[in-house]
């Protein structure tokens, strides 16, 4: 902040309150209008043709679509207002609204107008004399700040005395941790900016230490993109992919906050429908099943469901001969693989070819005379044969992708001629029992596998605009009327029109769409993610537009990226750029310099980051007997829920050896966490104690990301030495 801030006068809250009033006024009639709208839609009632009902349908889609938007954006809808050198005066917020004669009340954060909120310094002022921060709770203004860019200016304008300050960002900072994500849409700062509005194609790499905002700035740039690529994003939706389902809650109303409900939050995992993951891997056996060679394995696995007998075989039917000849199933295998469809859809084609040659050798028996409808029941009764049924499935196997990666992880003879490029060592890591659980390193498998096999039903097949639908749908808008509220084209009307499969949300599609493909990835965590991984999300976004988040400083799995071009490179050649977030704006700064000190002497590959504020004994160490850990431990929890029950509350945790969390889990006090180290991977809280730190530090990554949770107080309760490079 600059020294031209001023402390906060009651005029300018009186003032800003004012404009706040109208401004919730106008979204209180656009709420009222779209209900109003639904109601009557409602009234209507589920008779007349299904055409009508269909046009009801879509525009009833609309307005609930329209309310819940308004709905999210209610708390801090303004946040800040820009005062330009020509005299003009913009306030942003969440969402852009105007009023009933279309003059402009409020700018969207995203529009280009509001980027000087953001981007504007004052060494480049971008024409803003003054920036304003409004801070609010519910509907009132509690607080106004002014950051000057141009004093020359300001002064000319006379408007110096109307200054006022409160320290925007650093109150934000400040707040107690609730336990779901906060946006910082109101704060966000010009490095950061710079990332959310970058361009969309290609991969964008975000990298930065602990607390400067990755994930907050994911988020907001995939509200950002919404906003700007609309067409594209909002049929194909966003993919944010999360580290755990704990992850997804912290953050799943961030989104809706910033007026953008278009994306589908899911871990790797729910990339995979029906399966549940409990268990996870060895670290020795992890590193296998991501290796990209992998997906070879897999391949083998599938081909080696196309079997050819070991000898022809003859059949008996309606008293003739017929025989499934070894070169017939070959031929008809090579040619049921031309088209390149998965392994269970090509199979129908394996089976018709096989029936049309069977058929063929009955009606060379029985001369060329044979009419054509005696051909076809010829064709009938062979196909209604159960002896020769099976032995045609047995050339080639209908099978799920559960059953194939479990038969190849427990069969040792499969496991040896699918993986024949893998050591014998290797294939012995990767044989268990055939009733084991999955693990998470099983999830790539699982996907490469659906994506060979494709699924056992056929998926149908979505019907295609017509120009009669889209004619009418450009009827039904002109006899409705265009609303303000609304803003919705002719194509996406017909799109809902035709029935509920298109009424449907993005999110509930694709979950049901093993193969749909997305407008834009957002990876969170992503240093975690194996090779085989990678090819999970590729799959799913064929444009490459991703924006990948994460620090290779914190890699727990021995799977993941310890160097963005060791993995980006392969992936993506050129089409990638690397950002880099160097201030964080969550940890205190004696937290970081304790965090990056040990980080540094444990060799790992720490981003050079500063810390944005300071917090009084904010780093304490306490040394105990060995047996008295846990205690210690559940009473310092204790201490910290204590402390911050007199700042209005606030999060504790306990992050402890993964061996000693069901035991402190136990005695610690109520509403503390007790988690091991991974398990708080993305998370943030006003204290954190950590038990026995040199036991997590076997895995420096691990104690790297619990000594950078907190926000106020670090508490390290050990028995004996602190790990090397930790300093209290």
């Amino acid at each position: 902040m600059h020294d031209e801030s001023t402390v906060t006068t009651s005029t300018g809250i009186d003032a800003e309150q004012g404009v706040v009033d109208t401004l919730y006024r106008r979204l209180d009639a656009l709420r009222e209008e779209a209900e109003e709208r639904l109601g009557e839609v409602r009234k209507q009632g589920p008779s007349g043709s299904p055409q009508n009902r269909s046009e009801r349908d879509a525009f009833a889609t609309l307005y609930e679509d329209r309310i819940g938007q308004l709905d999210a954006v209610e708390d801090r809808l303004c946040f800040g207002r820009l005062d330009m050198v020509g005299g003009e005066r913009l306030y942003v917020g969440r969402i852009g609204l105007s009023d009933s004669d279309h003059i402009p009340l409020l700018t969207d954060w995203r529009a280009p107008a509001a980027t000087p909120f953001y981007a504007a310094t004052a060494a480049r002022p971008s024409g803003v004399m003054n920036r304003r921060h409004l801070t609010t709770q519910g509907r009132k203004v509690t607080a106004v700040e002014d950051d000057v860019l141009d004093v020359e200016a300001l002064r000319a304008s006379g408007q110096e005395a109307n200054l006022a300050g409160e320290g925007a960002l650093l109150a934000a900072l400040d707040a107690r941790r609730t336990g779901r994500m906060g946006d910082i849409v109101a704060t966000i700062q010009a490095e950061q900016d710079a990332v959310i509005r970058a361009p969309m194609q290609g991969a964008l790499v975000v990298q930065g230490g602990p607390g400067t905002g990755k994930t907050a700035v994911a988020l907001h740039r995939a509200a950002y993109l919404l906003y700007h690529h609309r067409d594209l994003l909002e049929r194909r939706g966003v993919l944010l992919v999360g580290p755990s389902n704990s992850f997804l809650r912290y953050i799943d109303h961030v989104l809706p906050s910033l007026g953008e409900t278009g994306a589908v939050s899911t871990t790797l995992a729910g990339l995979v429908r029906g399966i549940r993951i409990t268990h996870r891997d060895r670290d020795d056996i992890a590193v296998l099943k991501g290796r990209a060679d992998m997906a070879q394995v897999i391949r083998a696995a599938v081909r080696e469901r196309q079997r050819v007998p070991a000898k022809d075989q003859a059949f008996r039917i309606d008293g003739r001969d017929v025989v499934i000849k070894r070169s017939d199933v070959k031929d008809a295998q090579a040619r049921a693989r031309r088209d390149g469809k998965p392994h269970n859809e090509a199979r129908s084609a394996f089976a018709k070819e096989m029936i049309n040659r069977l058929t063929r050798q009955v009606v060379e028996q029985l001369g060329p005379e044979i009419e054509d409808d005696d051909r076809k029941e010829i064709a009938r009764d062979l196909r209604a044969d159960r002896d020769l049924r099976i032995a045609i499935n047995l050339c080639w196997l209908p099978l799920s992708a559960e059953t194939l990666v479990r038969d190849l992880l427990s069969k040792p003879h499969l496991l040896d001629h699918c993986g024949s490029r893998l050591s014998r060592k290797e294939r012995d890591l990767l044989l268990r029992d055939p009733r084991a659980p999955f693990t998470d390193a099983d999830v790539p498998l699982l996907d490469e596998a659906a994506e060979l096999l494709g699924d056992m039903p056929a998926a149908p097949t979505a019907r295609e605009d017509t120009k009669a639908e889209l004619e009418y749908a450009k009827q039904v808008l002109e006899t409705f009327g265009s609303h303000s509220m609304i803003k919705i084209d002719a194509e996406t009307l017909a799109e809902r029109m035709r029935g509920s499969e298109s009424r449907r949300t993005v999110a509930e599609r694709a979950s049901e769409d093993r193969t749909w493909t997305y407008g834009h990835v957002v990876v969170d965590e992503a240093q975690e993610l194996s090779p085989m991984a990678w090819r999970m999300l590729l799959r799913r976004c064929p444009s490459r537009s991703f924006t990948i988040v994460g620090d290779v400083a914190q890699t727990s799995n021995p799977a993941g990226t310890r160097w963005w071009p060791e993995t980006m490179d392969p992936l993506f050649q050129g089409g990638w750029h690397l950002r880099e977030l160097s201030v964080s704006y969550r940890i205190p700064s004696a937290v970081a310099e304790a965090a990056q000190s040990f980080a540094k002497a444990a060799g790992l590959p720490v981003s050079e980051m500063s810390a944005a504020r300071d917090v009084d004994d904010s780093v304490v160490a306490m040394r105990v007997a060995a047996d008295a850990v846990a205690q210690a431990a559940a009473d310092a929890a204790r201490a910290e829920v204590e402390g911050l029950a007199g700042r209005g509350g606030g999060l504790v945790a306990i992050i402890a050896p993964d061996a000693h969390v069901q035991a402190l889990t136990q005695i610690a006090p109520e509403g503390v966490d007790v988690v091991g180290a991974r398990d708080a991977k993305g998370l943030e809280y006003d204290a954190v104690v950590i038990a026995q730190p040199a036991e997590i530090a076997t895995v420096p990554q691990d104690l790297y990301v619990a000594l950078t949770r907190p926000t106020r107080r670090l508490v390290l309760v050990h028995s004996g030495d602190l790990p090397r490079g930790l300093v209290a």
